[in-house]
C-alpha cells in the first residue's frame, strides 16, 4: 500500500513519528517527511494506527 500525507492538513504533531519512526520524521524545521511510500509487511500495522491517530486525519493509505 502507498502511504499519503496531505501535508497543507499535517501539523507536524510527531504523533506519526511516535507510533511509526521508520516511516515518519520531523525534520530539523519540525516538519513531517516521510522515510518511504511503501508500507511493509513489518510496519503495515504501526501505520494504520498512525493514520487513525492523526488529529487532522493527514495520513491515508491507498493501494
Amino acid at each position: 500500500m502507498k502511504i499519503k500525507v496531505d501535508f497543507d492538513l499535517c501539523e507536524s504533531n510527531g504523533l506519526c513519528e511516535a507510533m511509526a519512526p521508520d516511516v515518519f520524521e520531523l525534520d530539523d524545521d519540525d516538519y513531517l517527511q516521510l522515510k518511504t511510500e511503501e508500507t511493509t509487511p513489518e510496519n503495515i500495522e504501526a501505520v494504520k494506527r498512525a493514520a487513525a491517530a492523526c488529529p487532522r486525519a493527514a495520513i491515508s493509505l491507498e493501494e
